[in-house]
């Protein structure tokens, strides 16, 4: 989302007319390092670091998990397992019910993947998360990161996975003399922060500033998509701001859709076009948490 945000901003400065903006990770292909290889090893045991732990489910501020901030999230707004549990549950029906209505087919572009040796490729032409949903397993998983009066899960939290999500922006200049066909307009952008362990509620700091940076007010907000991290996050983002839950990821989020980290900013927003564009919505508002503290809020009017 922010690679959008200063897409947006080149070209409102006028240093470019088309922008290619977003952003893609593949979690299942993240490296273990070996920190001290460079220098030589030498006698003794060596020691191996998790690549995706340390450079992105780490809260270097605090040196804890991420997850351990959904628990501390979880205890400051009153969340319990259960609300987590149900709301996990939700994203993957919502989620399914999407794919089963072909509403991702606008939105996802079919990738082959080489099968390899003489093996036929494979063309991934969806999510392919939603297929290893089971409610029942889901409610028995035990918390993974606080071992007594935990509530966060694998299960009501976001999957580990691999994607990517691309939007091209143009002026509205360059687009007329092009006669693109536009989807949509950026209305309004903003950045928020807070203590590094309170990342998880930034968005509801963020979505309000970029709704004012827009002109409008939050009554004229059709749609809403807010990071699914983890379940948590939404639902203390949507209890702070107030929000209608029927406006909110209604075709699921990353619990259920996944949250390749470097993609998930752009991918929301990609999403929120679509549902703007299948339930005839006019406004719509992309909200991410960054980690460290951070967040970011994008607002798009459909045109």
């Amino acid at each position: 989302m922010k690679a959008t945000m200063l897409a947006a901003q080149s070209i409102q400065l006028g240093i470019n007319d088309v922008v290619v903006a977003g952003g893609m990770e593949s979690m299942s292909n993240v490296p273990k390092y070996l920190a001290e290889a460079r220098k030589g090893s030498r006698l003794g045991h060596d020691s191996v670091v998790d690549g995706m732990l340390k450079d992105g489910l780490w809260d270097v501020y605090n040196d804890y998990g991420m997850g351990v901030c959904a628990e501390l999230c979880a205890e400051q707004h009153g969340v319990t397992r259960e609300e987590q549990d149900n709301y996990a549950v939700q994203s993957f029906e919502r989620g399914i019910a999407a794919q089963n209505v072909d509403a991702f087919k606008w939105e996802i572009a079919p990738v082959e993947v080489s099968g390899g040796r003489g093996k036929p490729s494979t063309i991934v032409d969806k999510d392919e998360g939603l297929g290893k949903f089971d409610a029942g397993k889901l409610r028995k998983l035990r918390p993974s990161f606080k071992e007594t009066g935990g509530s966060v899960t694998a299960g009501n939290a976001s999957s580990i996975s691999d994607g990517a999500a691309a939007l091209v922006l143009v002026s509205g200049e360059k687009a007329l003399k092009l006669g693109l066909q536009v989807i949509a307009r950026i209305t309004g952008y903003a950045d928020a922060a807070q203590a590094p362990e309170l990342f998880t509620t930034a968005p509801a700091i963020a979505i309000p500033k970029a709704i004012s940076s827009s002109g409008l007010e939050s009554s004229q907000i059709d749609f809403y998509e807010i990071n699914e991290a983890f379940a948590v996050v939404a639902l203390a983002n949507q209890k702070l701001l107030g929000l209608d839950p029927e406006k909110v990821n209604v075709h699921g989020g990353a619990v259920s859709l996944g949250h390749p980290l470097g993609c998930s900013g752009a991918r929301i927003l990609v999403t929120l076009l679509g549902v703007l564009k299948q339930k005839n919505g006019k406004y719509g508002v992309g909200g991410v948490c960054n980690g460290g503290g951070g967040a970011s809020a994008l607002v798009v009017q459909l045109v």
